[in-house]
């Protein structure tokens, strides 16, 4: 089982994931981890900390000459900005934050809880995202996000190949498919600014290359729709997913909503094995596995809770009631969400592989992938 785990708070000496069950025999590159990390740092409407930190990746165990050796690999970032023990607590707790539900909880201060809920922690989850994605690379396999909406300013993916369509991410300052808008989505989120507010949108993920029958429909904690849902909204700010056509599906007859089959002999040496669909609807799967078309989904983020503005709290020394208190934050952090979305996808979409073909070594992998289409192509031909 490929699994991950994080540790490290907001403003402590280092963030650390803790990668156990990653296959052997993958060549590492650690350039390609520092490139997403730095990624997650950008777009526009990011705040001040982003102009301390450097982050880069330091890979502490599990890896040989640059090979991966299936034992559990260490990833650490550190903090420029480690002064944790020199923070003073908050005593007027922000509203959307798990400052007061968390102190209670715990029987706690708020800066115990705020430096662990804080989003900083996203950074070792890009980390890990960025580690799998060299595991799917080699299988084909590719995890693309985007943004499509900031506030209510919608802005469409624009068509095109994958390729041309990275490069317009990449060259985008809120990370959408159409560069061309960036100026008027700027101009939105600096009047928020000016109002002391923040802003929240929608990011799209879509992942291209997938075999049939990742996940599966045997029990519901192992359907894949649902554990790619855990995984995006476990994401801090995250308050709504969707699959392919996802609320829409609700609203129109379902002669408009399920995706046709088709055959087209031309296509049987593909992963769709022949099998085509007229739309992607059902965006890639179905009954909890993955159908070889490309899986789509979209996650709603909420505005940053942090406003320059604080709404109204409550003193917790006194109970008397008194604006929220305010700590350096983001505007929008949506085109950084989206980097971290396409590496938490990426992650869940590497451990259903290893769960499908095996998790210890690549070659094995990708051999139990070739054998399973054999195997298929056998069956649909007897």
């Amino acid at each position: 089982m490929l699994r991950y785990l994080t540790a490290g708070e907001s403003h402590g000496r280092a963030l650390v994931a803790l990668v156990d069950g990653f296959p052997a025999g993958v060549d590492l590159k650690v350039e390609a981890i520092n490139a997403e990390l730095v990624r997650r740092q950008g777009g526009y409407g990011r705040g001040g900390r982003q102009t301390i930190e450097a982050d880069h990746v330091e890979v502490l165990s599990g890896v040989w000459r640059g090979m991966t050796l299936g034992s559990p690999i260490a990833l650490l970032i550190p903090n420029k900005d480690f002064k944790i023990d020199q923070m003073e607590d908050l005593d007027r707790p922000r509203p959307g934050h798990g400052d007061l539900s968390g102190s209670i909880k715990y029987l706690t201060s708020v800066r115990a809880i705020l430096e662990r809920a804080s989003a900083r922690e996203t950074t070792t989850r890009v980390a890990a995202g960025a580690l799998a994605k060299q595991l799917l690379a080699p299988l084909g396999i590719t995890a693309f996000a985007y943004v499509v909406q900031v506030g209510e300013l919608q802005v469409p993916p624009k068509l095109g190949e994958l390729e041309e369509q990275r490069a317009w991410r990449d060259h985008s300052i809120i990370y959408t498919l159409d560069p061309d808008r960036d100026q008027q989505v700027a101009e939105l989120i600096d009047r928020c600014k000016q109002a002391g507010d923040t802003l929240g949108g929608i990011i799209e993920i879509r992942v291209e290359g997938l075999p049939y029958g990742l996940g599966t429909h045997t029990q519901w904690d192992k359907k894949l729709d649902g554990r790619l849902a855990q995984a995006v909204m476990a994401v801090q700010a995250m308050k709504g997913v969707e699959i392919g056509m996802g609320f829409q599906a609700a609203r129109i007859p379902g002669s408009q909503v399920h995706d046709p089959i088709q055959f087209d002999p031309s296509q049987t040496h593909t992963r769709s094995l022949g099998f085509t669909r007229t739309h992607n609807n059902a965006g890639g799967l179905e009954a909890g596995m993955t159908n070889s078309q490309p899986l789509v989904l979209r996650v709603a983020m909420k505005p940053i809770s942090t406003l320059a503005k604080p709404l109204e709290s409550v003193n917790l020394q006194t109970k008397q009631s008194e604006l929220a208190s305010y700590e350096r934050s983001d505007v929008c952090a949506v085109a950084a969400a989206s980097c971290i979305l396409e590496n938490v996808v990426a992650f869940e979409m590497a451990c259903a592989v290893v769960e499908k073909f095996g998790g210890d070594n690549l070659e094995e992998i990708k051999q139990r992938l070739d054998l399973f289409y054999e195997m298929a192509r056998k069956m649909l031909n007897e």
